[in-house]
């Protein structure tokens, strides 16, 4: 794949529209173009304290941060056209869909791409699991900051530049 947007979401709590931050990696000719990370006011805006063990952010993080609808309205129009490429596609591709519900936002026919899907088609047995940061790994990507949004996206874009096609 040599154009597309690399999206990760990490959320606040159970719900998948409580989305409290995004990463986006838009790859424009096999080379990874613009990034974006942006803090998200979530919908509920509670944090469990499990989502916040795995990712580290707080409701104070994110108190003063622009809800989804501001945020997409700048992400919107630099992926339009672009496939998107998430690593278990099921999560992230819930929650876009829960939060563009939650605030009853039009939602384009995005089509997405699993990395995670990808490398089991790919990779097999060949490794112990399919999860992010194993692939990034055994594609020559170094996840130092897994769970932050941009860096996962960043992990996601490498992966997919080397095994989707």
């Amino acid at each position: 794949m040599n154009n597309f947007a690399a999206i990760d979401f990490e959320t606040a709590n159970y719900s998948p529209s409580s989305v409290c931050s995004v990463g986006v990696v838009i790859v424009r000719n096999g080379r990874m173009a613009e990034k974006m990370y942006r803090l998200i006011r979530p919908e509920p805006e509670w944090y469990s304290y499990w989502n916040t063990r795995i990712h580290g952010l707080t409701a104070e993080d994110t108190a003063n941060a622009p809800v989804f609808p501001d945020v997409w309205a700048e992400i919107a129009p630099k992926i339009v056209g672009l496939p998107l490429v998430v690593h278990n596609s099921p999560f992230d591709e819930g929650c876009l869909q829960a939060v563009h519900r939650v605030y009853q936002m039009d939602y384009p026919d995005y089509k997405f791409h699993c990395t995670c899907r990808a490398s089991r088609k790919v990779c097999g047995q060949t490794l112990p699991n399919h999860r992010l940061q194993t692939v990034a790994a055994h594609c020559g990507y170094d996840l130092k900051e897994h769970h932050h949004a941009l860096a996962d996206a960043e992990a996601c874009a490498w992966i997919a530049m080397r095994i989707i096609e």
